[in-house]
């Protein structure tokens, strides 16, 4: 199933907000995919919707040969901004996930961090994912689980928004070991490990300010609505983030399950 005009709009949206300010809340995920995976020298390593690169430069710090891949043209030319500065030798490319731009069984890692899971075309993304990995490569994704933490605010949003499209996959089912196992199970051995990446914050107002200039989704949400709903939209945030309020500010768990895969033989 084609979402090509969808895709065009998310490749807008997602890089049209500085996103860095995001993924830089999402390290205790990172550190977790990384230690599975054990980065090192001699490894073709493919992050898939590598957003910001914050799985592509610790990969090349520990010497892997890095290749990382978005559909939005800003998050890539960040990321390639962010690995100079580093002095980091990776190759950053614009590209889809359903559509991989690589030959067949090129890469030894294959991984992605709250990234792929938003493609609409859930099997074509899996096939893919499954096409680029070596026999006896690595395979790990992290993604949100389904009806809790970071769903919350999708589902909060979804209101103020046009419906999504017919035949849409949804992406927190990325989140569930029965989805992943369904894409999955056929090409790779599977394990699966839970997460928790909480959402911390000063207080609910500045979660919200984080989300409403630097996360793209809700960044372009907010400058679709005229100033009455913006503004109901703004209270609704702030609101769901106060019943996480403490005196010691805003900690609000954001679980999600990492699935590791080793490629069968083809």
């Amino acid at each position: 199933m084609a979402f090509e005009e969808l895709k065009q709009k998310q490749a807008v949206i997602w890089g049209s907000a500085p996103y860095e300010r995001v993924s830089d809340h999402l390290g205790i995920a990172h550190e977790h995919l990384l230690a599975r995976l054990a980065p090192g020298p001699g490894q073709r390593w493919l992050d898939v919707a590598t957003g910001t690169g914050e799985l592509a430069r610790p990969a090349a710090r520990a010497g892997a040969d890095v290749t990382g891949l978005d559909l939005a043209p800003g998050l890539i030319e960040t990321a390639r901004r962010r690995a100079e500065e580093e002095g980091l030798a990776i190759r950053f490319d614009v590209g889809d996930a359903e559509r991989l731009p690589y030959p067949d069984a090129s890469f030894d890692i294959v991984c992605s961090s709250f990234g792929c899971m938003f493609a609409p075309d859930h099997a074509a993304v899996a096939g893919e994912l499954a096409r680029v990995c070596r026999p006896g490569g690595r395979l790990a994704l992290a993604c949100w689980r389904p009806n809790v933490g970071v769903h919350d605010v999708f589902k909060l949003m979804a209101p103020f928004q046009p419906p999504a499209p017919a035949g849409i996959g949804n992406p927190f089912d990325w989140g569930s070991e029965e989805h992943v196992t369904a894409l999955l199970g056929d090409a790779f051995d599977l394990e699966f490990e839970d997460g928790d990446c909480p959402q911390t914050a000063e207080s609910a107002e500045s979660v919200w300010e984080l989300f409403s200039t630097s996360y793209g989704p809700t960044k372009a949400l907010v400058a679709s609505l005229e100033p009455e709903r913006r503004e109901a939209l703004r209270q609704a945030f702030v609101g769901l983030y106060e019943q996480w309020t403490t005196h010691i500010g805003v900690h609000q768990p954001r679980p999600y399950q990492l699935a590791l895969g080793t490629r069968r033989a083809t």
